[in-house]
């Protein structure tokens, strides 16, 4: 499908009273899950508003994913701690907890044949688990420092990045390293603080795995404020090399905390720092297309696997959905999907 990134607009106001870290919509689109401060998972019907809450972690909560194929729902915390759900029951308990990692657990994501689990996590290291028993498969470090983002291609390819902006993109059956994207610019030490700042704070492939965005934060002046600007690196998967710095038209002063690509061509991202902003790049061109102000900062995005809404928790308590409109007339920033 073809939309008008103009033309998106909020459809969907489902509220916390805490501040949300990560959003998902599951397998079906019916419903979407959010993750915050308060160490609950909630999971709304979109349609009805109706929300449950999945307890069981001691922390924080922002890694979230699924296997429709296997009817589970898999959530990690700041504890290291994984636990998996019975996908979209009326009454959730967990059906498995897993000690995955010394020290947060920042992402997860499931491969495209739902045999593999991955996560990782500010002990260095990425691990895999099989599915649907979650026993451990192997562990692949070389990273060194925290990892902060893990993405499957529909290849089997996993993509993970780190603190510091190294990209690897693995080879999982022979656990080695297929080749590395260079996203150093999203990482800084501040002297002045004495603080590491950065890391790819969001990742996403697009669907025929071509491109892989990196989005985060640079420029960074003050490390204790976040002060820095928000950018998106986006990357031909096949030969690592940079395509695009993707950058936001107007000033804005913040992090880009999550990514997806759309099939049409589109590269979407979303931040928060001052304020919050949903940006729309031309992924031919690198241009910022369209640029939608968000009521508060945002911490994360996820498309829905129509290509039609976008799922954003806040800072504020809010986890909003916003629909893309289908395009009704031609215009310059149509383009076939990547590697077309």
């Amino acid at each position: 499908m073809t939309i008008d990134p103009s033309r998106t607009r909020q459809s969907a106001e489902l509220k916390q009273p805490v501040p949300l870290l990560g959003a998902r919509f599951d397998p079906s689109g019916k419903f979407v899950y959010a993750g915050g401060q308060d160490n609950a998972i909630i999971r709304w019907d979109i349609a009805t508003g109706k929300k449950t809450a999945l307890v069981g972690h001691a922390s924080w909560v922002r890694a979230i994913a699924f296997s429709a194929k296997h009817q589970l729902a898999i959530s990690g915390d700041y504890h290291g701690k994984l636990l998996f759900w019975p996908l979209n029951a009326a009454e959730s308990k967990p059906l498995k907890s897993i000690d995955a990692h010394d020290g947060w657990l920042r992402a997860c994501a499931v491969s495209v044949d739902q045999a593999t689990l991955v996560t990782c996590g500010n002990d260095g290291l990425v691990k895999l688990w099989s599915l649907p028993d979650g026993k451990p498969l192997k562990s692949l470090p070389g990273h060194g420092c925290h990892v902060y983002n893990v993405a499957f291609r529909r290849d089997g390819l996993l993509a993970s990045a780190d603190l510091k902006g190294v990209v690897k993109l693995w080879d999982i059956a022979k656990g080695a390293v297929v080749r590395e994207c260079d996203a150093k610019v999203l990482y800084k030490y501040d002297e002045g603080f004495r603080a590491d700042i950065g890391g790819v704070r969001g990742m996403a492939f697009n669907p025929n795995g071509q491109w892989l965005a990196c989005a985060g934060i640079t420029e960074v002046s003050n490390a204790f404020a976040g002060v820095g600007k928000p950018l998106v690196m986006l990357f031909d998967a096949t030969t690592g090399k940079l395509k695009h710095a993707l950058k936001p038209k107007e000033a804005f002063q913040g992090t880009a905390w999550g990514v997806a690509i759309h099939p049409a061509g589109h590269v979407i991202a979303t931040g928060g720092g001052n304020g919050g902003a949903l940006w729309f790049w031309s992924l031919e061109m690198g241009e910022n297309t369209f640029t939608l102000k968000l009521p508060v900062n945002a911490r994360d995005l996820d498309m829905s696997a129509d290509g039609t809404r976008l799922a954003i928790p806040f800072a504020d308590g809010a986890l909003r959905v916003y629909e893309m409109s289908a395009k009704t007339s031609p215009s310059w920033w149509q383009v076939q999907p990547a590697g077309k």
